[in-house]
């Protein structure tokens, strides 16, 4: 199994953390093939699998994604276009909405209907930004049916209950149920990962969360959509 992977470096990410641990999962399967932190376009538009990190504010992000040469062009083409698997984490995940509200609005990437909003417990005794542990609750559903359905290949083996680690103030507003993956409770459902096509993102951190998150990322570089 050769791989390509390529992490997009916009100057907002966790890069060495998330490298480390994809080149973990790379390493213990026996898998043949690169890792790789990269803000060459050329590269993205060669890479089997596509990852991009995030951290900070969105319109923070979504401008430093658009300074780099050719980058968001290299993943329309690729991604939208192309079918490549896409894996947005943290920020990265929030720039596939149409929009955020921090700080103002922020036109996003548009590839998976919804708006990045705030955070509003209904518990005023929580603290924002969410952050820590939290324990996921997976939504399988028939898309207009809304019976069960079958898991995500990226989460398969994952199950209710599993915990990941979140840092973060804003979350996901998916427009369409079916783009909604799972969620986590922090005074209210919290979007915790949504998906469609070729495309998933997690709030989480999934270098960060330990057998969940090394299983997702196992999971992501197996996959063929």
């Amino acid at each position: 199994m050769a791989l390509s992977v390529a992490i997009i470096d916009y100057g907002a990410g966790n890069l060495r953390s998330a490298e480390k641990a994809f080149s973990r999962v790379v390493a213990q399967e026996g898998w043949a093939g690169t890792v790789a932190i990269t803000s060459r376009a050329a590269d993205v538009a060669k890479a089997s699998h596509i990852v991009l990190p995030g951290q900070g504010a969105f319109g923070d992000c979504q401008a430093g994604l658009c300074a780099v040469d050719g980058m968001v062009d290299a993943l329309t083409e690729t991604v939208l276009h192309g079918g490549r698997p896409f894996l947005g984490i943290c920020v990265g995940m929030q720039l596939m909405a149409d929009r955020g509200l921090e700080h103002g609005e922020t036109a996003g990437l548009g590839w998976i209907p919804g708006s990045v909003e705030a955070i509003k417990p209904t518990d005023r005794a929580l603290k924002i930004p969410h952050m820590g542990w939290n324990n996921l609750t997976f939504h399988d559903r028939q898309k207009n049916t809304g019976s069960a359905g079958r898991r995500h290949p990226v989460l398969t083996g994952l199950n209710d209950g599993d915990h990941a680690y979140f840092v973060h103030s804003y979350a996901f507003q998916c427009a369409n149920p079916a783009d909604l993956l799972a969620t986590c409770d922090y005074g209210g459902p919290v979007t915790a990962i949504v998906g469609r096509d070729n495309l998933i993102g997690t709030q989480f951190h999934p270098e960060k969360s330990q057998r969940a998150g090394l299983a997702i990322i196992a999971n992501f570089l197996r996959w063929r959509p």
